[in-house]
């Protein structure tokens, strides 16, 4: 990714062929090897770090002016600080990226690429070192460094970086999840978990993408999608793919026979009706100690409106005892089932973002102090209620 990033922006391309160490890591730019002075009178070798604004693979102007360091202060020639440009302390961007300082020199209209934003730091940086040895140079000709070729996603994930939300975000960092059922509420669920590092998401569902899906999904199907007659999971796998890749698809609901390929997920998500299909399902979970979060709703038509209570219900493998209280695990009448199956888009996009914002605070990635493991709203009152916190067991 990194290569062809570079390769393809003549801004990175010019600093790269120029023979700065340039880089690209979490979506930040990194330039190696730019000589500096120590307090020691010293000359030393930091890193400059900048976010990096991009559309898909193209860069656009800096959004900031504002850039990182990785080094000691730097100093002039003389080993005095170089107060002027001081901005902001030490700060982690992620696990493995951890600037020491932030520089502010703000041109009077702006840097317009990111070449022109690097070699204006270098060259305040640099120039007090070539004082001291003349023949110094940032521009040391390295081989090239490929940086994030393991990323799951196909251009680099600049939301992240731009937010320096690094160290929080690689909590997501997980091997394979599965999201169970792929009707309006689960192909919410993708939408939001295919926006995360996690290395693999497996779609589980044996139903066809038909016209009344495409209006309770996120996305716009064409007509010719739609006439193409393509599995659920099989459609969201095009959407997404383009996206980032490990979306792995099961064109299948899950059964008694096959119930035993949730082996080895470090979480699941449970977006399905039918009570028979999902006690089983549940029992295997529960089985394999995985975490799982279950979501439903119950929308009803009085007087010509809809009211009811949507809900996500969390289970994990030392606190179980709560969901048979909260879930049916029984089938409905199959003559009332349609009418009791009313789901409208933004009711499912509710739903999917309740379950989805109690899994990344299982993961560490929102702060919860309440630590509940029951979510509803109820639309008629527009209330939000959490239940089956820890005090309540």
């Amino acid at each position: 990714m990194s290569s062809t990033l570079i390769s393809r922006n003549e801004d990175l391309k010019r600093l790269r062929d120029e023979g700065y160490a340039v880089s690209i890591q979490s979506g930040y730019l990194l330039v190696a090897d730019v000589p500096y002075v120590n307090t020691s009178a010293e000359i030393k070798r930091g890193t400059l770090v900048s976010t990096l604004s991009l559309n898909g693979n193209t860069t656009n102007p800096p959004d900031t002016h504002v850039v990182m360091f990785i080094g000691d202060y730097p100093c002039d020639q003389n080993g005095i600080p170089l107060e002027k440009i001081k901005s902001g302390e030490a700060q982690r961007l992620t696990d493995e990226l951890t600037v020491n300082y932030s520089f502010s020199s703000k041109p009077s209209v702006g840097y317009k690429d990111y070449r022109e934003k690097m070699t204006a730091y270098v060259a305040i940086l640099e120039s007090q070192a070539q004082a001291i040895n003349p023949d110094i140079t940032a521009k040391t000709h390295p081989p090239f460094a490929v940086g994030d070729e393991d990323s799951v996603f196909h251009y680099v994930d600049t939301a992240t970086s731009r937010a320096k939300l690094g160290v929080i975000n690689d909590k997501l960092k997980l091997s394979k999840i599965a999201i169970i059922g792929l009707g309006g509420t689960g192909s919410y669920v993708l939408d939001l978990v295919a926006k995360t590092p996690v290395m693999e998401i497996h779609l589980f569902d044996g139903d066809d993408f038909s016209s009344h899906n495409a209006f309770r999904a996120p996305g716009a199907a064409s007509l010719e999608q739609l006439e193409a007659k393509p599995t659920k999971v099989q459609h969201l796998h095009d959407e997404y793919s383009t996206m980032r890749k490990g979306i792995i698809v099961h064109e299948y609901a899950l059964d008694e026979t096959n119930v035993g390929e949730l082996e080895g997920m470090d979480f699941v998500f449970l977006c399905v009706d039918e009570g028979s299909a999902k006690r089983i399902i549940v029992e295997q979970l529960e089985t394999l100690d995985i975490p799982f979060v279950d979501v439903g709703m119950g929308v009803d038509r009085t007087d010509d409106t809809l009211g009811g209570i949507v809900r996500a219900t969390l289970s994990l493998p030392n606190r179980r005892e709560h969901f048979r209280d909260r879930v049916s695990l029984g089938d409905v009448d199959a003559e009332n089932e349609y009418d009791e199956n009313i789901q409208i888009a933004d009711l499912n996009a509710l739903n999917a973002a309740m379950a989805v914002i109690r899994w990344k605070k299982l993961f560490g990635f929102y702060r919860d102090l309440a630590d509940t493991l029951h979510s509803s709203y109820t639309i008629d009152t527009n209330s939000l209620l959490s239940e089956d916190g820890p005090d309540e067991a």
